[in-house]
């Protein structure tokens, strides 16, 4: 059995709603959920089964309507807006299916991004982000802007801007779903090594069984609710 050491998120009787008009749209029911640190957990599911929402409730874009979150020892669900957008900076790094750069930047400057909300001088901020840049690959295309690089690149450009602050959460939503499947698995395994060499817990929504096999556990979810526990991924391919 786990320690309370081991579990970096912990999430108990967690429920979400929407209100469209005057109907309540339940999303999420009763999730309870643990997830130790250093883990790399695929969530799969349908489209509506409420797996994003879950994933921004556990990065700390969104708000329950019921139940706790923890992460790292904090309680995100009572954070208020500005502790929550610290506690995001600090903790977790975040990469999307649409990489969310910015077309007039450079490579560099995109993984920059989220250390301008730091006290770290100009070139310590261009220092970091170039060893951010080297561990995914990508120290060459450093002055690049988003239009000059593949879809590839563009997503480890995002995946550097994540990593640059050094969180202890990485959450991915449909990190490949733009992807060719040779991208696809270059990215998939630089997650990979980010878990295993590098100890990042990493939350990932996927659809596609070949990247949910690369985590180390897969959790389903069926009209917001938890349809079987983690359990282990099968082997991925080397």
């Amino acid at each position: 059995m786990s320690t309370a050491n081991d579990t970096l998120i912990a999430i108990r009787d967690l429920s979400k709603a929407y209100t469209r008009g005057k109907q309540v749209v339940e999303v999420l029911h009763h999730i309870d959920l643990d997830v130790q640190r250093g883990d790399f957990l695929a969530l799969m599911g349908p489209s509506g089964s409420g797996k994003t929402t879950l994933l921004n409730l556990i990065g700390g874009l969104d708000n329950p309507s019921g139940g706790s979150i923890v992460v790292d020892g904090q309680r995100i669900d009572q954070l208020g807006g500005g502790e929550l957008a610290r506690w995001r900076a600090a903790k977790v790094g975040f990469v999307f299916q649409f990489y969310n750069l910015m077309p007039s930047l450079s490579a560099q400057r995109n993984v920059e991004l989220p250390l301008l909300l730091t006290k770290l001088s100009a070139a310590e901020r261009k220092k970091r982000a170039a060893i951010a840049l080297a561990l995914v690959g990508l120290s060459d295309r450093a002055t690049h802007k988003p239009t000059e690089l593949s879809g590839g690149q563009q997503q480890r450009v995002s995946i550097a801007r994540a990593i640059v602050s050094d969180p202890t959460l990485l959450v991915c939503d449909e990190p490949t779903g733009d992807l060719d499947r040779q991208s696809a698995e270059d990215v998939l395994a630089l997650l990979q090594a980010l878990n295993r060499e590098h100890g990042k817990t990493i939350v990932m929504v996927t659809h596609d069984p070949k990247a949910a096999s690369r985590a180390s556990h897969i959790l389903h979810l069926d009209k917001g609710t938890l349809v079987t526990e983690a359990q282990e991924a099968p082997a991925a391919n080397a």
